[in-house]
């Protein structure tokens, strides 16, 4: 079946629309310089241009920090009509290897990390150099093309790529188009890597309005009000780990971030104490709490923080995460009529994983539609809005990562002299939750575990601590007790 392009349902046209708004104020800031809209645009078309004398790729991998190298990089191959696949320097080899295969990548545009990186998988792809002519302008594509490909945990022992398309983006921008006010005098956060799918938010919702996207670089955390005011922040988009340390850094005092108009947090659960506490230190920012998994594009519900309503309407201290976006339908699954697994049909869902495997058992088929199952149990509270509740499987949020600990259980099995391995999760000091090894086998020193599993597993994703046992515990069904062994590590962080 031929797919035909339509004008503007490009994501890149979201660049064009700022471009035409503001063509010399800046689009992105990094540590290695900033670019105006004309002047990022420009370098785009070359890439471009670049990237089709390599015969048109299919999909590209950006293999690169939060650098200029990374952004144009991603813009350029959304201007070739590409799918761009955003990859981290910083992860295992092994891992980064796997990843480019499945996604199909035949071309990396890459910075020197990156370089580095490609080398160490072993593979033969050509890095893209300067030169060729630059496109006249980007390529027109169809709502149905692929747009980026992102990867999540598997619980299989290996990632899971989820293609979004450029239709499911349309639908999404718009949305926040309606709800926000955003304009070329606002200036963005870009805290989170570009892997991961909430930097499409802070780009795409930036360029889209002729805004500045700002990349944090690590240091801006040891005095945030100051950078911020530096900076003129407007508009903040983190994981709500992030309040955390920015209070230990003692930047949460009332009224210190007066700049920020906006604040968004998503990625895990948002404790009321703590959007409490940023509303304070950013008395003239509408706070809101937004989730959604990578396969619904982004985030696809949204609750505006109210001190009082929120926290009457909180389940264990975490705020609502809101309601769905419009165009979507919800199906609370094997629960009652208001409370189960939420489950949602609608335009912003992936067309399946790359491989079809995985798509066993995330997604349902019923009347006549077909749902994604987020694995989330909500309760639906009057007037629409939901209440997250937990997961229903071993899938977990750590510090914004999402974390199949089936996957840890399965790296660690890897490692030298362990038998067997159960991962549990525990909060830590700050609240957030972070991972608990128990295993079997030869007792090996924790640092030893940890420098064989960061061959497998990104930072994010290592376990904090290491527990020998010689048997794991059994239920009444002979299963592994995960339920005793959560208490257990509970009971010894106390």
């Amino acid at each position: 079946m031929t797919r035909t392009p339509v004008a503007g349902s490009g994501l890149h046209e979201r660049f064009l629309r700022g471009l035409a708004l503001a063509p010399d104020r800046t689009a992105i800031r990094a540590d290695d310089g900033s670019l105006t809209y004309a002047e990022t645009h420009e370098a785009a078309l070359r890439q471009a241009g670049a990237i089709a004398a390599h015969g048109s790729p299919r999909a590209v991998a950006v293999l690169a920090s939060k650098n200029l190298t990374a952004y144009v990089g991603l813009l350029a191959a959304l201007y070739s009509g590409a799918a761009v696949v955003p990859l981290n320097p910083r992860f295992p080899a092994e891992r980064t290897r796997y990843m480019l295969e499945v996604s199909g990548a035949s071309l990396v545009i890459a910075d020197e990390d990156g370089r580095a990186a490609l080398a160490g998988t072993g593979l033969d792809l050509p890095v893209l150099a300067p030169g060729g002519t630059p496109l006249a302008e980007p390529r027109a594509v169809a709502a149905s093309d692929v747009a980026y490909v992102l990867f999540t945990s598997g619980s299989t022992g290996r990632p899971k790529g989820v293609p979004i398309t450029h239709g499911a983006n349309a639908h999404y921008f718009a949305l926040m188009d309606e709800r926000y006010d955003f304009g070329p005098d606002d200036v963005f956060s870009q805290t989170v890597d570009l892997n991961f799918d909430c930097a499409m938010f802070e780009l795409f919702c930036a360029w889209g309005n002729g805004a500045a996207a700002h990349a944090i670089p690590a240091a801006a955390y040891r005095d945030m009000p100051a950078f911020f005011a530096d900076r003129r922040m407007t508009v903040w988009f983190s994981t709500p780990s992030g309040i955390a340390f920015v209070r230990k850094m003692g930047g949460l005092a009332p009224g210190a971030m007066p700049t920020l108009r906006w604040s968004f947090f998503a990625g895990e659960a948002l404790l009321c104490a703590d959007a409490a506490d940023w509303q304070a230190a950013a008395p003239n920012a509408v706070v809101e709490n937004l989730y959604g998994p990578t396969e619904l594009t982004i985030t696809v519900t949204g609750h505006r923080w109210s001190a009082d309503a929120s926290s009457a309407r909180a389940v264990n201290g975490v705020v609502p995460i809101g309601a769905v976006h419009p165009g979507h339908d919800v199906l609370l699954l094997d629960g009652s009529s208001d409370e189960g697994e939420l489950c949602i049909a609608g335009p912003q869902m992936t067309p399946g994983y790359l491989d079809p495997a995985d798509n066993e058992g995330r997604f349902l088929e019923r009347d006549g539609r077909r749902w994604y199952r987020t694995g989330d149990r909500v309760r639906r509270l009057p007037g629409g809005e939901l209440l997250y509740l937990g997961r229903l499987d071993a899938q977990v949020q750590v510090h914004g990562w999402r974390v199949e600990l089936a996957e840890v259980d399965h790296a660690v099995r890897q490692c030298a002299g362990v038998q067997n391995a159960v991962t549990v999760t525990r909060p830590d000091a700050d609240g957030a939750l972070e991972l608990v090894v128990y295993y079997t086998g030869e007792r090996t020193a924790p640092v030893a575990l940890r420098r064989e599993l960061a061959r497998h597993l990104p930072e994010g994703m290592l376990p904090r601590v290491f527990r020998h046992v010689t048997e794991f515990p059994l239920n009444s069904n002979r299963k592994v007790d995960r339920g005793r062994l959560a208490q257990q590590a509970a009971a010894d962080a106390g």
